[in-house]
């Protein structure tokens, strides 16, 4: 009995292949929580289609994945001075974002990352005449951009990584490789036509991994059934019940990550006005669940439990049992499964 991931194997494979032959020279990326299938089972896969290179969140994360990979590792997590040493081997390449950092790893394999308009980290324009000397000590690997995914001001992602390349050009800095985050696959033909002699290599997670929403479902595993009556009092706070129908346990709580949501940046009416409608349910005791009966989502009874979850099925609607399967609507790196069911 428990929260299982479902993949349709073949048909996520074939995504899988749709996208590496979109990008030549694809970075698969592997951080955080494996995108909802571990690091093992993406290193696996990467393998699998051949690639000679995976890119890892963290130095953690490489020193946990450097045992089920033989290629390249390469820590997007960009280096800081002082940060606590993780024994790593030859082959995994660190990011960087200053020129201290590049001076702090002398001997290593480096890529350095550029300041795009993210604004999150890389290394300032002014700072490039500076470089020259700092990666005479390092063996560079090449350069890196992260572009944002949306552009509400409608600039223009090509225009933004050519102009990094004119000015990293203008500096005569090395530009045999440039990795890229978040650029269509057009968009890295443009780039890889303009500029010939660089290598424009993708680093690529979600779309690889999660782009074919069919290939993959969660579903928690009814563990138990238990009829209750309007006003009849349950669970941990002992609240009263708004109807008749019945209390079920499902397979998925807060340590699978059912029931945790990340903040989500709002545009537009339509949208604000269902968040505020959900922040008047939640102050009822009112919160939907992540589990569908009959395609129709159900509601938590009360909030989910560290492993399960227990939810509300009104009379008027079918009653699961004992061992039926409920479909979930999970986000997958927030998410963390008993067990996967390849199909």
């Amino acid at each position: 009995m428990a929260l299982t991931l479902h993949v349709e194997t073949a048909r996520w494979r074939a995504h899988q292949q749709t996208v590496v032959q979109q990008f030549p020279g694809i970075v698969p990326v592997c951080k955080g929580n494996g995108y909802g299938f571990g690091h093992e089972r993406l290193a696996d896969e990467a393998a699998r289609f051949g690639s000679d290179i995976l890119a890892v969140g963290t130095t953690y994360e490489a020193a946990r994945i450097k045992d089920f990979f033989s290629g390249d590792l390469l820590v997007l997590t960009p280096f800081r001075l002082g940060e606590e040493p993780v024994p790593l081997p030859d082959r995994a390449i660190r990011s960087v974002s200053s020129v201290e950092g590049v001076r702090g790893l002398v001997g290593a394999r480096v890529v350095v990352e550029v300041m795009s308009t993210m604004k999150r980290h890389g290394i300032s324009e002014e700072d490039l005449p500076k470089l020259h000397a700092a990666i005479e000590d390092v063996r560079l690997e090449g350069f890196a951009i992260h572009l944002p995914l949306d552009r509400t001001d409608g600039s223009d992602a090509v225009q933004e990584v050519a102009a990094w390349m004119d000015r990293l050009g203008r500096e005569r800095l090395p530009l045999h490789t440039m990795f890229v985050s978040h650029l269509k696959a057009e968009e890295l033909a443009q780039l890889q036509q303009r500029y010939p002699q660089t290598r424009f290599r993708a680093r690529i997670g979600t779309r690889l991994w999660l782009g074919d929403h069919g290939a993959t479902h969660y579903t928690g595993a009814v563990l138990d059934v238990t009829p209750v009556s309007k006003g009849d009092r349950f669970g941990y706070r002992q609240q009263k019940t708004g109807g008749d129908g019945h209390l079920v346990v499902v397979a998925g709580g807060t340590s699978h990550g059912v029931g945790l949501e990340a903040p989500k940046a709002l545009h537009g009416m339509m949208p604000r006005a269902k968040g505020v409608a959900r922040a008047g349910l939640a102050t009822m005791n009112r919160n939907q669940s992540p589990f569908y009966l009959d395609n129709k989502q159900l509601w938590f009874a009360e909030p989910p439990h560290m492993q399960v979850s227990i939810l509300f099925v009104p009379s008027d609607a079918r009653t699961p049992r004992v061992g039926d399967e409920l479909k979930a609507q999970l986000r997958h790196t927030t998410t963390t499964f008993d067990r996967i069911v390849d199909k």
